[in-house]
Order: structure tokens, then C-alpha cells, then sequence
């Protein structure tokens, strides 16, 4: 039974965890500052939390960092709707036709094996360095997790189910958009977690071999200056955002899939789970 206060006991439950990550995250700084001024170790090799807040705050400060996420976060988000929506395609019909698993799904899998920072190039040469090459370097890396999901959630689904839909004279649509597609979601779901954060890192591949803007551009010019402190505030804010597209898709998760037993299970604590 739901309670007025079960939404403020459940807050209150998960208020002491958010205080013990804190806590944990400060304990590991703490140790990283003394140990870098107790053994003195120089700053181009290692350098210490404050400096790379400070280095941070300069570059929000002169809107440098600001300039170069923007572009950064429009690569990643075009490479990752372009790739899954090309993983959805593809996915759905290796999945609902073994002829087009028989010819497609072997040249898809050598695609994949080839490493991304050897394409690299090869994408710079055909799309430039502006934009367009980013975000097919952003796509390609994206797109094979979510396009193995997919196949894999559409075929979870329970074959006698389907032989009782079929039995009914329901067409392969309406087998598809009425069990097939919601037994997937889980699947697909945990796809596009797993492509968001990769498409981010594909970018950042794309800029380290070729671009005009964008964090990875950032840091490889602060590796020429050996400006050590200001590449950790950049890969400091590439974790950060990594985390935030991540919460996206995590948001967009329990709302799509809140029948889901597992996704219940998984936003519930233990004392919960015992009440009725």
C-alpha cells in the first residue's frame, strides 16, 4: 500500500547514502592533496585537486571550457540519435529475418572489430573536420551495443506468446508493436546507456585525430603546453558530463519502463521491499 509519507521515507533512506558518497569522494581528495604536497610531487607529472579547480575555474570563468563543451555535446547527441536509429533499423530486421542475419550480420561484425581510433582518420578524410566527421565517428562507435540489444530483446520474446497472436490471426505488426517491442524495452533500454556513453567517447576520438572545437581539441593543445592541471579539469568535466547524459537516459528508463518488475526492484530499498 502506498503511504502519504512513504515518498518522504524513502528521500530521508537515501539521504545518508548521497552523504556517505560525499564524504567518500572528499576522503579521496584529501588523501590525493597531501600525498602531492607531502612527497612533492611536480605538477606536469601529478597535480593536486586544488590546482585543477583553479585551472577549472579559470577556464569556466573566460567561457573557454563553455565554448568548446557546447560543441563537444552537440557532437555526442547527433552521433548518438544517428546511430541509434541505424541500430534500431538494422537490429529489428537482423532480428525479425534470418536471411538479412545471414548476409548483413557478418559484414556488421567485421565492421566492429576494426578499432574506431583506426577509422578515425579515414572519417576525417571523407567528411572533413567540421562537424559532419564527428558525428559519424560518434554514430559508428554508438551503434553495434544497441544494435545487439535490440537484436537480443526482440527475440526474448516467448514464443508460445507469439504462436497465440499468430493463432488469433494477428499480423507480424501487430506481433511486433504489441509483444515483441515492450518485452524489448528492457534490452533497449540498457542499449542506449550503453551507446550514449560511447558515442561521447567516440567523439572525443574524432576531436583527439582532427577538429577545430571541442574538449578533446582542448586537450590535446593543453598536452603541447604541458598544462597538466587544466587536461584533469577537462577530463573532469568530460566524467561529469558522461554521468549527466547517463542520468538522462537512466530518467527516461523509469519512465518508459515503470512495469517493469526489475525496474521496480532496482528503485526500491530493502525495508521497502518487506512492507505491505
Amino acid at each position: 500500500m502506498n503511504y502519504p509519507g512513504k515518498g518522504r521515507a524513502r528521500r530521508m533512506m537515501r539521504l545518508p547514502k548521497f552523504v556517505l558518497r560525499l564524504l567518500l569522494v572528499l576522503a579521496i581528495l584529501a588523501v590525493w592533496e597531501g600525498a602531492v604536497r607531502v612527497f612533492g610531487i611536480p605538477a606536469f607529472i601529478l597535480p593536486a585537486p586544488s590546482s585543477i579547480v583553479v585551472a577549472l575555474w579559470r577556464g569556466v570563468a573566460s567561457a573557454l571550457y563553455i565554448d568548446h563543451l557546447r560543441v563537444t555535446v552537440a557532437e555526442t547527441l547527433l552521433g548518438f540519435v544517428f546511430g541509434s536509429i541505424l541500430a534500431l533499423v538494422l537490429g529489428t530486421l537482423i532480428a525479425l529475418s534470418r536471411r538479412v542475419e545471414y548476409f548483413l550480420y557478418p559484414f556488421i561484425v567485421m565492421f566492429q572489430s576494426m578499432p574506431k581510433v583506426a577509422l578515425a582518420p579515414l572519417i576525417i578524410v571523407w567528411f572533413g573536420l567540421g562537424l559532419t566527421s564527428k558525428v559519424a565517428q560518434a554514430a559508428v562507435t554508438a551503434f553495434f551495443p544497441l544494435m545487439v540489444n535490440t537484436i537480443a530483446g526482440l527475440r526474448s520474446a516467448d514464443e508460445d506468446r507469439v504462436a497465440l497472436m499468430r493463432s488469433l490471426d494477428a499480423s507480424e505488426l501487430q506481433i511486433l508493436s504489441m509483444l515483441r517491442v515492450p518485452t524489448a524495452m528492457p534490452f533497449i533500454m540498457a542499449g542506449f546507456e550503453i551507446a550514449m556513453v560511447l558515442a561521447l567517447i567516440g567523439a572525443i576520438v574524432a576531436e583527439f585525430v582532427g577538429a577545430q572545437k571541442g574538449l578533446g581539441v582542448l586537450i590535446m593543445s593543453m598536452t603541447f603546453t604541458m598544462d597538466v592541471a587544466g587536461q584533469f579539469s577537462v577530463l573532469l568535466i568530460l566524467s561529469v558530463l558522461g554521468l549527466a547524459l547517463n542520468w538522462v537516459i537512466v530518467a527516461i528508463r523509469k519512465r518508459l519502463l515503470f512495469w517493469d518488475p526489475a525496474q521496480k526492484a532496482a528503485t526500491t530499498t530493502p525495508a521497502e521491499r518487506g512492507t505491505i
